[in-house]
């Protein structure tokens, strides 16, 4: 499969002329309207970003609504088999000595021929695992027997049972080719594969997440899962491994009846679990920068992104359009803009500034249907109005209420020194000395304290470090000899992903795509709601309408784990090696993964995030503890009392992170942003009051503000004020001023190719066991070489004379050529 297969539509913002597509009429003040209400009084949302949601949510996301009334069945399976060996005793009243004799009966039972028996007792496992609900008054005590059952069930070696079941279910191809031939794939196709994966997942989840009261053979117990699931010691590569060939084996359409949902959901799991979440990253940060002897990091990113504040968006054309309607009609106002908190928080606190110079700075192109440009004959009526008279300055006594300072350090890395003695020493004394940083003779005053405000923050990264190291060991193999590669599971994870990492990142992008809430169903696009769908398809309102929100939800999901899953990837092999990040990046990129991600956002962004797509009734564990009330069309609208849902949010910090991964410092790649015209979609996304989604929207725009022209950022302003408040800051960048030096379009072939010859380089020289290197020792000794033992085929001797004849005997031979010149 390669990477040109990937079907991921370009987001269609020009049309075919190559001119903005606009609505007319009503329509621009519909959708203008209908928007604008919905970010007017945006709200601040209460969102503490982290590795995953609270364990409730996390474990209710693993079942559909439709797979509900399987829990009533594991049930009885259960109490079927248990009645027989406890003799009227319910589980929760037994000795642990007496559990574990039980389990080790279920253990003995799984390796039955008979498939249906080995599904009940699979079942009655599963009922274990979700915490013998039937025996509990609350959800409180179906998470404590949950997780000593799942604790239990591992000292057992349950896990490893189901994981040789598992490789049965995945090479099973008698399933896998009936359901190729059916036409739709239902819940009953994909039973024995959902109640595997689902003990698998609550085993993992519950064994990943600490808690203070853990006993010390469970924190022990914890460390043992780790090491398995993160060493080759499944098949003789990670657990992670095998769920990463069902999703490929999935998108391939060999097996149309896996349950992607599940698949993911567990595979994410497992990396989060076996290589760390976001603190350990932070952590593992530190402590490699240590061990290189580099400065310590200016800050804890996780602390600063969390007391960071959200600022408003700007005015939409909306707001505009109202205000110029309301002067004409005579009604006079003070400022022509509704009221708003600025971006800008400088120009909102600064006394010496009146009104009208912000509301000049308001955007036109901050309309939602995705105009930019010049101004709108509306908006520039509302902008050239005659500017009020200036308000008086606030007595000196006042005190003004500054920010007390930026939130991160700026950064200076060691090639801008360099650039900028470069073109000091060209400027006053006509020549350079190389990446010399030091000598600063000749050079005048200002230019020596400018160099020793730099070289204060200069910071170097372990990645700049490791392509040094690299380049070393490319240009002497043989003084520094081998490297030696720590065995740490994220080495062991990318070593087993080489082979095929285009499939899996492709893959991966596919269901993102089936998944996102802007993706038009085609009829050769892939099925990733086989999952989800009843056999029997609802024949009631209220039923259809509990489907839709269960599809919404299940898709919801897939990309909440996608989004996690590429994003923990992509920082984990940026920590272990930078080239092992790149060729990911580079296969993301290859595979259309940011024009993808452009599409995703190319939405009603505050409709998504506050999306309420879940029946709270119908949430595991809540369904199985309480008494289930009636339903209706009513209390299904309604949805939940949430301000905000947690996955789409997460979803698309996630999303933002990985943009924000895959431009950093790739010029190539931040003209695809212009070129795909990213800035009114990432702007929009500005509507969201979170300081830590907007950072990241803002990180974006701030790489591309310079190739967007003077008239952009002319007009965007309170976006520029906002940047300059909340991202980090360069030095010597000049990201707001824009030279045409930096402007000019960037051969994309050209350094693509260049970042792909390093990694291959870095792959041949660290993980080719078999290459034919150029320094090699020669063997010029005649006789040695005639003497070598040379393996011929078995059948060989049998055609040994045909051979001699046909190959020596009846081809002349010149020997007098031997004699004369070449």
């Amino acid at each position: 499969m390669q990477a040109e297969d990937m079907e991921v539509p370009i987001i269609n913002i020009l049309n075919d002329n190559g001119d903005r597509q606009r609505p007319k009429g009503k329509d621009v003040f519909k959708d203008l309207q209908k928007e604008s209400e919905s970010s007017m009084e945006s709200p601040n949302l209460e969102f503490e970003y982290g590795d995953t949601d609270e364990l409730t949510a996390e474990l209710s996301e693993l079942y559909s609504y439709t797979e509900e009334p399987e829990c009533a069945l594991n049930r009885d399976y259960f109490e079927e088999d248990f009645r027989s060996h406890a003799r009227g005793r319910r589980w929760i009243e037994l000795k642990v000595e007496e559990q574990k004799t039980y389990v080790m009966r279920l253990l003995d039972a799984l390796e039955v021929t008979d498939r249906d028996k080995r599904l009940k007792v699979a079942r009655a496992i599963l009922y274990l695992a979700q915490g013998v609900f039937d025996e509990c008054d609350t959800e409180v005590d179906v998470l404590h027997w949950s997780r000593h059952n799942v604790f239990l069930l591992y000292d057992m070696g349950i896990f490893t049972a189901l994981l040789e079941l598992l490789s049965m279910e995945i090479d099973n191809n008698q399933a896998c080719s009936s359901a190729v031939r059916k036409p739709a794939i239902s819940l009953a196709d994909s039973t024995e594969l959902r109640v595997l994966l689902s003990i698998m997942y609550l085993m993992v989840e519950t064994v990943r997440v600490q808690t203070e009261d853990d006993r010390p053979e469970w924190r022990a117990a914890r460390e043992a899962f780790k090491n398995e699931l993160g060493s080759p010691l499944y098949n003789g590569e990670p657990f992670a491994l095998l769920l990463f060939t069902m999703v490929t084996k999935f998108c391939s359409m060999n097996a149309p009846h896996f349950p992607m949902k599940k698949v993911l959901l567990l595979l994410w799991k497992t990396i989060l679990f076996t290589l760390g979440g976001f603190e350990e990253l932070q952590g593992m940060k530190v402590r490699g920068r240590e061990r290189l002897n580099l400065a310590p990091l200016p800050e804890d990113s996780i602390k600063v992104v969390r007391a960071m504040r959200a600022a408003s968006p700007p005015a939409s054309a909306m707001e505009l359009i109202e205000q110029q309607q309301q002067q004409k009609r005579g009604r006079r106002s003070r400022r022509p803009l509704v009221k708003q908190d600025s971006l800008d928080t400088y120009n909102e606190r600064d006394p010496f500034k009146n009104d009208d110079a912000r509301d000049e700075e308001e955007d036109p192109e901050d309309t939602d249907s995705g105009i930019e440009g010049e101004v709108d004959p509306l908006d520039r009526d509302v902008i050239i109005q005659p500017p009020p008279p200036p308000p008086p300055l606030r007595p000196p006594t006042e005190k003004v209420n500054l920010p007390k300072g930026l939130p991160w350090a700026p950064k200076v890395r060691e090639k801008d020194i360099e650039h900028f003695l470069e073109t000091s020493r060209n400027k006053f004394i006509g020549f350079t000395l190389g990446n010399d940083t030091d000598t600063l003779v000749g050079l005048p005053r200002p230019i020596h304290e400018s160099v020793k405000t730099l070289k204060q923050h200069k910071y170097v990264s372990i990645a700049e470090v490791q392509i040094q190291k690299e380049d070393e060991l490319q240009q002497c193999p043989m003084t520094l000899g081998d490297e030696e590669v720590e065995e740490t599971p994220t080495e062991m994870l990318y070593l087993g992903m080489l082979p095929n990492l285009s499939q899996y990142v492709i893959a991966l992008l596919k269901l993102l795509l089936a998944a996102a809430p802007t993706s038009k169903a085609k009829t050769d696009s892939i099925n990733i709601l086989a999952d989800v769908l009843p056999e029997e398809m609802p024949i009631t309102v209220l039923q259809s309408m509990k489907l839709g929100i269960d599809v919404n939800r299940h898709k919801e999901i897939i990309v909440k784990a996608i989004s996690a899953l590429l994003l923990l990837l992509l920082k984990h092999f940026k920590l272990n090696h930078i080239y092992q990040f790149e060729i990911v990046s580079q296969h993301l990129v290859f595979a259309n993964c940011i024009p993808l991600i452009l599409k995703f956002f190319n939405q009603n962004i505050m409709s998504y995030i506050s999306a309420k797509n879940s029946i709270c009734v119908l949430d595991f564990p809540n369904c199985v503890v309480h008494e289930m009330p009636e339903l209706t069309a009513e209390s299904l609208e309604a949805g939940d009392s949430n301000q905000f849902c947690w996955r789409n949010l997460f979803s698309c910090i996630n999303l933002l992170r990985i943009l924000n991964k895959l431009t950093k410092w790739k010029h190539s790649r931040t003209m695809m942003l212009v070129v795909f015209k990213s800035a009114p979609i990432l702007k929009r996304a500005l509507k969201v009051k979170q300081a830590m989604m907007q950072l990241y929207v803002l990180k974006l725009l701030k790489i591309q503000t310079k190739y967007l022209g003077r008239q952009w950022r002319k007009s965007n302003m309170k976006t520029m004020s906002a940047i300059y408040q909340k991202v980090r800051h360069r030095l010597n960048d000049d990201w707001a001023y824009g030279n045409d030096i930096d402007a000019r379009p960037w051969d994309f072939q050209a350094e693509e190719c260049a970042l792909r010859e390093s990694i291959e380089k870095f792959n041949s020289r660290r993980y080719d066991k078999n290459k034919n290197w150029e320094f090699a020792p020669v063997d010029n000794c005649l006789q040695s070489v005639l003497g070598q033992r040379v393996e011929l085929p078995e059948d060989f001797h049998y055609s040994y004379e045909m051979w001699l004849e046909r190959e020596v005997f009846s081809q002349p031979i010149q020997w007098e050529g031997l004699l004369q010149n070449p």
